[in-house]
């Protein structure tokens, strides 16, 4: 994880990742799941109260900006699932698995 953690997204085109491809990435990241078709990566983190759920968001908005790679996200009073997948590849690419692990690098469970 700590190596894609210093990575940095770049521009993607080309192919989505293949789901071999994307597993291997996948055992680097702690508690994020595949969707069956191999087009997402998700993970739901749990907070005490509101404020800490807020606060995690502004931390992955503050991430995202700053790799130009954007996950969905669901917000809840105190549970956040973020959801990354890449459009211009109809799937997923290195730059899913960068901002999951930056993601992971903040502490959160």
């Amino acid at each position: 994880m700590i190596e894609l953690a210093l990575r940095h997204s770049s521009p993607q085109n080309g192919p989505a990742l293949t789901r071999d491809a994307a597993e291997t990435f996948l055992v680097q990241l702690k508690g994020w799941t595949l969707d069956a078709d191999a087009k997402e990566i998700r993970k739901t983190f749990a907070f005490k109260d509101y404020y800490h759920t807020m606060a995690f968001v502004n931390a992955v908005a503050w991430i995202a900006h700053g790799e130009d790679h954007h996950p969905d996200l669901a917000v809840g009073y105190n549970k956040v699932t973020v959801v990354f997948s890449t459009h211009s590849v109809s799937g997923l690419s290195e730059n899913d698995f960068i901002g999951a692990a930056k993601i992971d690098a903040l502490g959160a469970s």
